[in-house]
């Protein structure tokens, strides 16, 4: 009876560590796939206008909202690359967005014990942080912040609830709301992305010359999904992990973009590598 007991006891402390071990497991996000570089998707009707996007007019934002302190980035002047676009079926519109994210600048504000926001401020040491994050830090080798200076969205797919064929709307501006499915590039990793957007076509006569593309609404971007965790320096991961940190630091960003594109316009150098330094 004894030995009997002895293990049963033996089996239920197995049992219990191995669902221990997996709850632990649950607890951490998977990794997305990796990759370095994501290709244009080949525009999908032979009638499909390019429009390249205007670098120094783009915006790209982000806030990141904890208990504890809200912190909003912003990267300016810093998106490339070009979309193709079918004014007869906009469903059929395909594109590749390249943000260069080494000028980021980040911005905190700090919630005090009485529970209230302070004063925005900008800490020189927590954008030295968020580069040692992402790895586009001094210290990082040339050839390994050049690639994950490089964020990406590829829209593979469009579709819409509203009029797809821009020449059935009037007006020297028609705009229309879409959801671009595809996939987004960051930190080397790459994830499926479904991003609301707002597009407003110009037109000069019976065609359209540009295009400003704004979200409809932010879209979350997880970090650990990213690998983008509490460095010390590049190689080496600090003590403290995100959820450590998760009452001063959000889990993932909530990410804006406003960009303009222009029919027609050559691409500059930069749109023509995909925006990369």
């Amino acid at each position: 009876m004894k030995t009997i007991r002895t293990r049963t006891l033996l089996l239920l402390a197995l049992a219990a560590a191995g669902l221990g071990a997996a709850a632990c497991q649950g607890e951490q996000p998977s990794l997305a796939p990796a990759a370095t570089e994501l290709k244009a998707p080949e525009p999908k009707a032979p009638a499909a206008a390019a429009f390249a996007i205007d670098r120094a007019g783009s915006k790209v934002e982000l806030v990141m909202e904890a208990p504890q302190e809200k912190i909003r980035g912003r990267i300016a002047g810093a998106a490339a690359g070009t979309l193709q676009v079918d004014p007869a079926d906009i469903t059929r519109t395909t594109g590749l967005i390249t943000v260069d994210l080494s000028t980021i600048e980040l911005f905190q504000t700090a919630v005090g014990d009485d529970g209230k926001p302070g004063e925005e401020k900008k800490s020189d040491l927590q954008n030295q942080h968020a580069r040692t994050w992402l790895e586009i830090s001094k210290d990082t080798p040339d050839d390994v912040r050049a690639k994950n200076e490089k964020a990406q969205f590829a829209i593979r797919s469009i579709s819409t609830s509203g009029e797809k064929d821009l020449s059935k709307l009037s007006g020297a501006e028609r705009t229309v709301t879409v959801t671009a499915s595809g996939d987004l590039l960051l930190h080397q990793r790459q994830s499926p992305r479904t991003v609301e957007l707002i597009a407003t076509f110009r037109y000069e006569g019976e065609r359209p010359a540009s295009v400003t593309v704004k979200t409809a609404k932010p879209f979350p971007v997880g970090l650990a999904e990213h690998d983008v965790r509490p460095r010390e320096a590049f190689g080496k991961l600090a003590q403290k992990t995100l959820e450590v940190l998760s009452p001063k630091v959000a889990k993932e960003a909530m990410v804006t973009l406003e960009l303009t594109a222009t029919a027609g316009a050559a691409p500059t150098a930069a749109a023509a590598d995909g925006g990369a330094r």
